[in-house]
C-alpha cells in the first residue's frame, strides 16, 4: 500500500518542445546551454576581476572549446570507461548522444584538453584557468544533474518508505516491465508509452509494485553542484576581499578533492551500472570493493591532494588587477 505522505515522481516529459520531424528540444540540452551560459558569465566576472588574466570578451572563444571538449571527451569516456562493448557492436551509437551516454570524468578530461590548448594559445597560465574553470562548472553540474532527474535517469539504489523522499521511478526496469514502455525500440518511444500509461491509468495501477528508491540525481546536484560550488565560491570571495588569491592550481585542487569524495559517497546511494553487475557482484565493482565512479574519482583526489600541497608550499599571491579593456581595431 502507498504511503500517504509519498512524494511521487514529478511528471514532466524529457522533451521539452517537439519540433517537426524527428528534431525536439529536450531539457538535457536546455540544461547543457544554460550551464555553458552560466559559465561564460562566471568566467567574464573573474576577467574582469583580474583573477583571469584574460580579456573578458575572450570567455565566448573559451567556451566554445570547452563545449567541443566535454562532449567529445565525456562521450568517449562514457564509451570506454562504461560501455565499451555495446559501442563496438555498434558504432552507430556513438553520434546518438540526444539519447544520454555523456561521463562526467570523460567530460573533465575532454575540458582539460581543450583549456590546456586555448590556455596555451592565448598565452593564459593553465593553472590559474583551470581555477576559473573549477569554480564556473559547479552551476552546470547542478543543473545537468536536474535534467537527469527529470529524465529518469542514474536513479539510486533501492531503498524502504524508511527514507521519506524515497520515489518510485517510471524508468525503473520493473516500471518499464509492468507499463509495457520496455518494448518501445528507442529512447523517445520508450518515454510515450510511459506518458500514455500515466494518461491510461495504468501507472497508478501498477506503481505499488515499483520499488522505492533514492533519488540520487537530487543528491549529487545538491553535493557536487550546489555545496561545492557554494565552498568554492566563498573561499574565492574571502581571498578577494583580503585582496590575496591562492596559489594557482589550488582552487582546481579543492574542486577535484571535494567533487571525488562527494560523487565517492554519491555511489553509495546511485543504482550501479548494469553492466558492471552480475549474481555475485551485485555492487558492480571494478577495483576491489570500488564502482567505475569511485575508481575514476580516487585518480581525481589524488591529483586534488596534490595541486593543494603545491599551493600551501607557494602560499598565497597578491590579487590580480583588473585587465584594462582590450583595444579595438582601427576602422579601415
Amino acid at each position: 500500500m502507498l504511503g500517504l505522505i509519498e512524494i511521487p515522481f514529478p511528471r514532466i516529459d524529457p522533451v521539452a518542445l517537439d519540433l517537426p520531424g524527428p528534431l525536439a528540444i529536450r531539457w538535457y540540452g536546455i540544461a547543457f546551454m544554460l550551464a555553458f551560459t552560466a559559465g561564460f558569465l562566471l568566467l567574464r566576472r573573474m576577467a574582469r576581476r583580474g583573477f583571469l588574466p584574460m580579456q573578458p570578451d575572450h570567455a565566448g572563444d573559451l567556451i566554445f572549446a570547452l563545449i567541443v571538449g566535454v562532449i567529445v571527451g565525456g562521450r568517449l569516456g562514457y564509451i570506454f570507461f562504461y560501455d565499451f562493448a555495446a559501442f563496438a557492436a555498434n558504432p552507430a551509437r556513438i553520434i546518438r548522444i540526444w539519447e544520454g551516454g555523456l561521463a562526467f570524468h570523460g567530460g573533465l578530461i575532454g575540458a582539460t584538453a581543450a583549456g590546456a590548448w586555448w590556455a596555451r594559445k592565448h598565452g593564459v597560465p593553465f593553472l590559474r584557468l583551470g581555477d576559473g574553470l573549477c569554480i564556473a562548472v559547479t552551476p552546470g553540474i547542478f543543473l545537468v544533474r536536474m535534467a537527469n532527474f527529470i529524465n529518469g535517469e542514474l536513479f539510486g539504489r533501492v531503498t524502504t518508505d524508511a527514507v521519506p523522499w524515497a520515489m518510485r521511478f517510471p524508468t525503473d526496469p520493473t516500471a518499464l516491465r509492468l507499463t509495457g514502455a520496455n518494448q518501445g525500440r528507442g529512447l523517445r518511444e520508450r518515454e510515450i508509452l510511459i506518458e500514455r500509461a500515466y494518461e491510461s491509468g495504468l501507472w497508478d495501477q501498477v506503481r505499488g509494485q515499483v520499488p522505492l528508491r533514492h533519488p540520487s540525481q537530487l543528491y549529487e546536484g545538491l553535493t557536487e553542484g550546489v555545496l561545492l560550488g557554494l565552498l568554492l565560491w566563498a573561499l574565492y570571495a574571502w581571498n578577494r576581499r583580503r585582496g590575496r588569491d591562492l596559489a594557482p592550481g589550488t582552487y582546481g585542487g579543492v574542486f577535484m578533492l571535494g567533487y571525488g569524495i562527494l560523487r565517492s559517497l554519491m555511489e553509495l546511494f546511485r543504482q550501479p551500472d548494469a553492466q558492471f553487475t552480475d549474481a555475485g557482484d551485485p555492487v558492480g565493482t571494478v577495483l576491489g570493493p570500488l564502482t567505475m565512479g569511485q575508481t575514476l574519482s580516487l585518480a581525481m583526489i589524488a591529483v586534488g591532494i596534490f595541486l593543494i600541497l603545491r599551493g600551501l608550499r607557494r602560499g598565497s599571491v597578491p590579487a590580480g588587477e583588473p585587465l584594462p579593456p582590450e583595444p579595438k581595431p582601427a576602422a579601415r
